[in-house]
């Protein structure tokens, strides 16, 4: 049982809030 999705969105996730804050 991998969590290679649930890293991934995790992954994504992250990267989008990042992004958003940097943006705001």
């Amino acid at each position: 049982m991998r969590k290679s999705k649930f890293t991934e969105s995790q992954i994504v996730a992250t990267l989008k809030q990042v992004e958003g804050g940097r943006q705001v």
